[in-house]
């Protein structure tokens, strides 16, 4: 008898990694076609700008000289390390080092776009903030005669004959690529997005479940004071901090995480108030399960399902606040590469309008993006709706 069961547990098949509810629920986001292309460009947006240093930077990738290799992309070499005469940090657009590499046959392989966020244009075409490129290629000199010449010798906008060192979007008004800005800019405002998401919501699920679970004067108390705390004007709190403590990544997420975990407050409160009194939540009491438990594995499953489709919305919006301060100059410190800060150099140049267009267009292409993933994933839950 022992043998047949063993058999038998043997040959039945393995136990799914997802319940029938969830495979539903996750071909019904497949289905959707613009929901599922919103979050394959998003993630191949934010992937690619994840590895910014190996796309854009003023630093070469790999160098090989006189038998030694160097990879200035990811450690910080002196001039004198690469055969120059000072200890100070190497310049890798610096005429004297170029000529120095040309002359010893050394190998240099550079990133796509030779410029980082905070590099400066040294040789422009025009005055700052300058058009892109190849707007200007009139403007360029005569290349096969510039190249032909030494570096020191050669006429100015020479370095623009190599296409590296194209500005594909133009400078802004300090002479810093746009193009590096916006691939630099993107991955801070998604990190610092995802970042404020998923900290608040995890505050906000606690204080929502205690709310729902306990209630009584547990729910009227915490009601009241969230009631208190949203009534304080965080733009006035954000400018008085920020006037005593320097501004940084962690000061301006630590400010805004002080009110930013009420947003799922309620919604997961009301999860809780619904299912607490449930027969198998009295069950498990009754049986002597403890309340934390019984929140954890039985309650908290349910109330997740509300939460999760209200994760895009608050990852947009937390993208959105950041932008929004920087814009109003609230925001990342002095030089950081900001979205928000390349739509306030467009609003102080209008003489050069690639600079709010390309600001409008990165947020208004990733803002969009997260409200079809949003609308997604809000739709594969909704139990009336099935596209698949």
């Amino acid at each position: 008898m022992s043998d047949v069961a063993l058999r038998t547990s043997e040959a039945a098949p393995p136990r799914p990694r997802l319940s029938p509810l969830n495979q539903r629920r996750l071909a019904n986001f497949r289905a959707n076609r613009r929901g599922l292309w919103s979050l394959r460009i998003f993630l191949a947006l934010f992937t690619l700008t994840l590895f910014a240093e190996f796309i854009a930077n003023d630093r070469p990738l790999y160098i090989r000289l006189e038998g030694q290799s160097f990879f200035p992309a990811v450690k910080a070499y002196s001039e004198r390390q690469l055969g120059g005469e000072f200890e100070t940090p190497a310049d890798y657009k610096d005429p004297f080092l170029l000529d120095h590499f040309a002359e010893k046959g050394a190998t240099v392989i550079w990133p796509l776009i030779r410029h980082s966020y905070s590099s400066t244009v040294k040789d422009p075409v025009t005055p700052f903030p300058s058009a892109p490129t190849w707007s200007q290629r009139q403007r360029l000199p005569d290349c096969t005669a510039a190249l032909a010449k030494p570096r020191g010798e050669r006429p100015h906008g020479s370095s623009y004959c190599e296409m590296g060192n194209w500005n594909w979007l133009g400078t802004d008004d300090q002479g810093r690529d746009v193009l590096a800005r916006v691939i630099y800019g993107f991955r801070i405002s998604v990190l610092f997005g995802l970042a404020l998401t998923l900290i608040s919501s995890v505050i906000g699920i606690a204080a929502g479940a205690v709310q729902g679970y306990f209630g009584g004067w547990t729910d009227l108390l915490f009601q009241r004071f969230i009631e208190i705390w949203t009534a304080i004007p965080s733009l006035y709190l954000l400018l008085i901090i920020s006037s005593v403590l320097a501004p940084s990544f962690f000061v301006l997420l630590g400010i805004l995480l002080l009110f930013s975990w009420v947003t799922l407050v309620s919604v997961v409160r009301a999860e809780f108030l619904r299912a607490r009194n449930f027969e198998y939540v009295n069950a498990a009491r009754a049986l002597g399960v403890s309340s934390g438990t019984i929140m954890r594995r039985h309650l908290l499953p349910n109330a997740m399902v509300a939460t999760i489709t209200f994760m895009p919305f608050v990852l947009s919006g937390s993208v959105m606040t950041l932008t929004a301060l920087d814009f109003l100059g609230f925001g990342l410190p002095v030089g950081s590469p900001s979205l928000g800060e390349l739509l306030q150099q467009g609003k102080s140049n209008l003489q050069a309008p690639w600079l709010a267009l390309t600001g409008f267009c990165t947020v208004a292409v990733m803002l969009s993006l997260l409200i079809f993933v949003g609308e997604a994933v809000r739709d594969a839950f909704d139990p009336r709706k099935t596209f698949a």
